[in-house]
């Protein structure tokens, strides 16, 4: 059985997949040692591999506990080895988290061109086209945008996406709830738009944590796949893994 741990800028994922199927999941704010024991406990003795992904630096017990109780360790990074070709200049700030919804869609829709827009911290649209990841588009998120302009201005106050607003506001959180999200609605379809044009049929992928409240809402059509990034770290393991010898199998 695999260990996929996904940490994120605001929360930690974690799933055991057995094969392709995804057995357990959950997401935590505040990711301890003890969580994560919990959650692998009942799996402990089946779990032979794992991978970690990481936007920011891992925790050190995630590493002294991972090395220690499964064979195979697998640390996503720009040197890992990709189920398809990888055209980004700068490999090396290419966030772990797109490489692996990248590799979920191409999973998915092999040979494929694949818009994969996934609503984070960030907003970033993945292009792959075939079997090669063209590169993407990144942008502010939805509480981002909402954070950005209470703190860099003197007396807006903090919205969020959970104020019923309409459009144009009846007040002050109306109005930026309701530029926030339409703001980032009409940045969605525009893109979705753009890419449809050029590349007739391409697919559209939407994914991340606010992907929920956006997909009722976008003009077009898109497969909502939750679970991609998951999916796609679970492949990126199978198919390191396969790389090494089973004498060599020790920690990577």
């Amino acid at each position: 059985m695999n260990l996929i741990i996904d940490i994120g800028n605001n929360c930690t994922k974690m799933a055991i997949f057995d094969g392709k199927k995804k057995e357990a999941s959950f997401r935590i704010i505040q990711f301890t040692s003890e969580i994560m024991q919990k959650f692998c406990e009942p799996y402990a003795k089946k779990l032979d591999k794992a991978i970690i992904s990481s936007v920011s630096n891992i925790p050190l017990f995630v590493i002294d506990l991972l090395t220690h109780e499964i064979p195979y360790v697998h640390i996503l990074s720009h040197k890992s080895i990709l189920p398809f070709k990888n055209e980004y200049e700068t490999p090396e700030t290419l966030g772990s988290d797109r490489i692996a919804a990248v590799a979920g869609a191409y999973y998915h829709f092999p040979g494929k061109k694949i818009l994969i827009v996934d609503a984070g911290s960030a907003i970033t649209y993945d292009f792959l086209s075939d079997k090669t990841f063209k590169g993407g588009n990144i942008s502010p998120g939805l509480s981002m945008r909402f954070k950005a302009l209470h703190n860099f201005t003197g007396k807006l106050p903090l919205a969020s996406s959970t104020i019923t607003y309409s459009s144009p506001g009846k007040n002050t959180l109306e109005a930026i709830t309701a530029g926030v999200v339409n703001g980032l609605i009409y940045e969605i379809n525009e893109n979705i738009r753009t890419f449809e044009n050029k590349y007739p049929g391409i697919k559209i992928i939407l994914t991340g944590g606010d992907s929920g409240y956006l997909r009722e809402r976008l003009e077009y059509k898109v497969e909502y796949m939750p679970d991609i990034v998951f999916e796609g770290l679970n492949y990126i393991l199978e198919h390191n893994s396969k790389q090494i010898p089973d004498k060599y199998k020790d920690h990577s």
